[in-house]
């Protein structure tokens, strides 16, 4: 836990973390991993490689189903940190969690743009939807590239706003109106582009693009999805969940 409060925008670090432990408490445990950003990671995730018996981090794990979910897939436990800025939802993983991961999951609490741990201690980082919530994007990822082992990869989902819904952003902010992506203090207008200079910049080499999901939002209602379109590579550039692999380079 920290005992002081950075200052960001005018916001202090501890008025985050309390909204943030609000937002938590409101919801539930997804245990299925069924949402698009972590069905981005799974497709790529390479079990052997990435999971088994190493040492990994899922940073902003929320509610830890997700983390939950890496367990269990890996044949030979990894050593698991999942770790977030809400202890509400920390706290709600660790109670929720199957005994049997005891051992393999290490649940802490941790800001993403200060990570405690030493460099070069992880084989694989897994954040999913957390940079566009930060008030530094990029220094959480220099932070991730930071505690990368040589060799080791980032797996990395943001939102990509280059599609028809960052129009409806930029029409809700000419009207006056705030965005709110379900009610989540911190919303940045994060794209795929943007979010592949931050990797780089980071000292990462980017080894896969991927998106899907194709919106039109729609008065009074959900928007809707036009899932044919995420079969057309091309516009990969305009899906809005988008997800990038990067790995540390070899000294």
């Amino acid at each position: 836990m920290f005992t002081f409060s950075r200052i960001v925008g005018g916001v202090t670090e501890d008025s985050n973390r309390d909204a943030y432990d609000r937002w938590h408490s409101r919801l539930g445990v997804d245990l299925n991993a069924q949402t698009p950003w972590h069905q981005l990671v799974l497709a790529h995730l390479d079990v052997e490689h990435d999971l088994n018996d190493k040492r990994v981090l899922e940073i902003a794990c929320g509610r830890g189903g997700f983390a939950m979910t890496l367990v269990r897939l890996a044949a030979q436990a990894p050593q698991l940190v999942a770790a977030d800025f809400s202890s509400t939802a920390v706290h709600m993983g660790k109670t929720l969690a199957d005994p049997s991961h005891a051992g393999a999951i290490q649940w802490e609490v941790a800001d993403a743009q200060a990570l405690c741990h030493p460099d070069a201690s992880f084989d694989t980082v897994i954040s999913c939807e957390t940079v566009e919530h930060l008030p530094q994007p990029a220094v959480a990822i220099a932070q991730f590239a930071r505690v990368l082992r040589p060799g080791g990869r980032l797996l990395l989902t943001t939102p990509n706003y280059l599609g028809p819904l960052g129009l409806y952003r930029g029409y809700v902010r000419m009207m006056g109106r705030p965005f709110r992506e379900e009610g989540q203090p911190i919303n940045r207008f994060t794209t795929l582009p943007r979010t592949l200079g931050w990797v780089r910049a980071a000292g990462l080499v980017t080894t896969t693009v991927d998106a899907r999901g194709h919106y039109v939002p729609w008065p009074g209602r959900h928007p809707i999805e036009f899932p044919a379109l995420d079969r057309l590579g091309a516009l990969k550039w305009f899906a809005m969940h988008s997800l990038i692999v990067a790995r540390k380079p070899q000294p």
